[in-house]
């Protein structure tokens, strides 16, 4: 595999990994850049094998940076939806296992369009809060259920399409977390899912040692976009940070939507 590459794929890799370590410091739709530059390089079902470890790899680091904001009350309330929601996003890729790719690309934009409608949800939200007022104060079954479906959604959409970081931001943002809270959060969550996906992924045979060796080779790029993505977070203000959050999220559902 890495025998194979060329000088413009080369520089295409390291941007990637460049974007899955800013996308660990809280710029969460980063992510999905990366992955679509990785699909650009290699064959788009074992690109997903190369970007799993990295993004463990990118999740240790976040967690060992953030773990002190990490609101662990959100954590128990999104972790069993969303462990549920790997094992079906796992059950429907068994499914869709050498089936027609058309089916991968309609649930990509399902996916889209589902990102899409929650970040232009948060972006009224924004800029009219008193229009949900009531909402921030539902303590009760109506926020346990909000946390439930969001973090089922992401579940699954972190099996299938690894495009949960736009979903779980979105929802952070919408009971009102600061952005480090926001980031160690999200980082524990994320290292959990990303964690359970492993045996999935080894079993449909996304992992293999010709991408764990290219993991190596790329790992320093992901530590340089995690160095880059704190230095981000300290100099960009709690509302410069939700814009460019919710500008992430936008275009990651136009990527997915048209990608």
């Amino acid at each position: 595999m890495i025998g194979q590459f060329t000088a413009w794929d080369w520089t295409l890799s390291v941007l990637a990994c460049v974007c899955i370590g800013l996308s660990k410091t809280g710029f969460n739709g980063v992510a999905l850049v990366s992955v679509a530059l990785m699909a650009s390089v290699l064959p788009a079902r074992q690109s997903v094998g190369v970007v799993l470890p990295m993004l463990i790899f990118a999740d240790c680091f976040a967690v060992r940076s953030f773990r002190q904001h990490a609101r662990w009350s959100e954590i128990r309330r999104v972790l069993p939806p969303a462990l549920i929601g790997v094992v079906g996003g796992a059950a429907v890729m068994q499914f869709l296992n050498g089936s027609n790719p058309r089916v991968d690309t309609l649930f990509k934009r399902v996916v889209g369009g589902i990102v899409l409608a929650l970040t232009l949800l948060q972006y009224i939200r924004v800029l009219r809060p008193g229009w949900f007022a009531s909402e921030a104060d539902a303590a009760g079954s109506g926020g346990r259920l909000h946390g439930w479906a969001m973090g089922g959604l992401a579940g699954l959409t972190t099996m299938l399409a690894n495009a949960a970081g736009p979903i779980m931001a979105l929802y952070l943002l919408a009971i009102g977390l600061p952005k480090l809270e926001l980031v160690g959060t999200s980082a524990w969550i994320f290292l959990i899912l990303n964690l359970c996906k492993i045996p999935f992924n080894y079993h449909f045979g996304l992992i293999t040692a010709d991408t764990l060796r290219l993991n190596l080779v790329l790992l320093p790029a992901v530590v340089a976009g995690v160095f880059a993505g704190r230095w981000l977070l300290r100099v960009v203000p709690q509302s410069g940070f939700q814009h460019l959050l919710l500008a992430f999220a936008l275009i990651a559902s136009l990527r997915l939507l048209w990608g």
